[in-house]
């Protein structure tokens, strides 16, 4: 499997997930800032994957999957006994993708403002106000438990995706310890601290 990927966008999550579940992959860097988009190797992105965004896998037999909350999915049903997901069917499966349909929806898309540089404070302001409620939200939920779902999941690297561009935007979690500490122990696991070092995020 191939995954393309820009660096600490929402990508990040298929790239832990693929490192979490032990599968061989390799990625390839796509710039987005230059359009058209290409890829590290020098290829258009968009004839590799013509919606033009990350992150996109393609598979051993050449089939395309984009869309990160199917994506996940996809790399945790491979290797089942990394335990990244619950078996599907399971009443566990369906909180699993309530989280991603969660985490897609109210955290991912709401930040969108936050980057565009065309917002004005005021729309910047309401939608951090918006942010700030979900995770209030996600702490009441998190309660004394580690993970999302207790256990580790492709849920935890999506929602860890996230809470990270936080420090891109120099905006402190500190309102919320436990969402600190969530981040510090995801980020301290090997294969997220590996993925982490291979996309330039540390430091």
């Amino acid at each position: 499997m191939k995954l393309y990927y820009a660096p600490g966008a929402c990508s990040l999550a298929s790239h832990i997930a693929l490192a979490e579940s032990g599968l061989a992959f390799s990625v390839e860097k796509v710039n987005l800032r230059e359009t058209p988009h290409r890829t590290e190797s020098g290829a258009d992105f968009a004839a590799i994957n013509p919606k033009g965004y990350v992150p996109a896998l393609v598979l051993d037999d050449g089939e395309l999957l984009t869309e990160g909350a199917a994506i996940l999915q996809y790399v945790a049903d491979q290797a089942p006994e990394r335990g990244l997901a619950p078996a599907n069917g399971t009443l566990a499966r369906y909180r699993l993708q309530e989280w991603l349909n969660f985490i897609a929806t109210e955290i991912h898309k709401s930040f969108g403002p936050m980057w565009n540089p065309q917002s004005s404070q005021e729309v910047k302001d309401a939608t951090w106000a918006k942010l700030s409620a979900r995770f209030d939200w996600i702490v009441g939920e998190l309660g004394e438990q580690d993970y999302l779902l207790g256990a580790f999941s492709v849920a935890d690297a999506y929602l860890f995706t996230c809470l990270n561009w936080t420090s891109f935007l120099k905006i402190p979690l500190t309102p919320w310890p436990a969402l600190v500490a969530y981040q510090t122990r995801i980020a301290a696991r090997a294969a997220v601290h590996q993925v982490l070092k291979d996309e330039g995020l540390l430091g």
